[in-house]
């Protein structure tokens, strides 16, 4: 059984630990809110976006455009997004859970050539420990988000699609969905699928000016940086909402630890005074 001088060194180290804990959540909630702020502050311009790009679809003849090209080729690259950090229970985990079923659905398949291509230091070090080849890896990108870095992973991935290095591009990410909730999605980059009319959606006559074809030209690779930039913001917001989860809990933990260790360390000292009475109840009858 410990000592009373142990227990309470336990006692100070488990409440030096809370304190950590505590000033993890508050920051981490602070840089969420932040990060949420971004997430809703750039979907209007993506459903815009993608109501323009359906529209022009509808006008004009996509098979001249490569990145609509579908292709009956094998080649498949999976770009899995997570956070370089840990402290976040299981974001991380769940993310490359999913991703590992999406790689046995495509080794099962037909002559599947698959290769990863990972955006954040914990993706890249889960595959890597179980033996998969990582084709590139982006280092440093949560450190400083903006908006060139995911327009640098776009155009790289638009460059091997047009090239044929790879046939279709998968994009894997946590979808901020609240903060208690996270969803891991597999999304397909390329080639792009554009969304149909909602039920009871009619399409509008558009006239545009410039052509379609024109508009089409510019907007699709607007299309492709902005897909990975909102991958990169769900997944920058589900790490600090998860991160923030997280050091609560632990918090909560650490102070149920503290009272279980403190009701433990009064015990030892009633039976340590309990001891002491004895000797000395027991001296004084000795002597009278």
């Amino acid at each position: 059984m410990a000592t009373l001088r142990e227990l309470r060194t336990r006692v100070a180290s488990i409440t030096n630990i809370q304190r950590v804990t505590n000033a993890m959540q508050m920051v981490a909630a602070a840089k969420m809110r932040r990060a949420q702020d971004a997430i809703e502050a750039a979907r209007p311009y993506a459903q815009q976006l993608d109501r323009v790009l359906r529209e022009l679809h509808q006008s004009v003849n996509i098979d001249e455009q490569p990145l609509f090209q579908v292709r009956p080729g094998s080649k498949v690259s999976l770009v899995v997004v997570t956070s370089d950090r840990g402290l976040c229970g299981a974001f991380n985990s769940a993310l490359c859970r999913c991703v590992q079923s999406e790689l046995d659905e495509l080794d099962n398949a037909d002559n599947a050539e698959v290769s990863l291509v990972t955006v954040g230091r914990k993706g890249r070090d889960y595959f890597g420990n179980r033996g998969h080849d990582i084709a590139r890896h982006h280092a440093d990108v949560f450190s400083r988000l903006e908006f060139t870095r995911a327009a640098d992973i776009a155009q790289d991935l638009t460059r091997s699609f047009i090239t044929g290095e790879t046939d279709r591009v998968l994009l894997c990410y946590s979808e901020f969905v609240s903060v208690a909730s996270q969803s891991p999605t597999v999304h397909q980059l390329l080639p792009i699928v554009p969304e149909e009319n909602a039920d009871g959606e009619t399409a509008a006559d558009y006239s545009f000016e410039p052509s379609p074809e024109a508009l089409l030209e510019t907007l699709v690779p607007r299309q492709v940086n902005f897909q990975v930039w909102r991958a990169l913001l769900e997944t920058n917001a589900g790490f600090f909402a998860a991160q923030m989860t997280a050091m609560d809990n632990a918090t909560k933990n650490a102070g149920d630890m503290i009272e279980e260790l403190t009701r433990e360390m009064n015990k030892e000292r009633q039976a340590s005074i309990t001891l002491e009475l004895m000797d000395i109840i027991g001296g004084a009858e000795a002597v009278a």
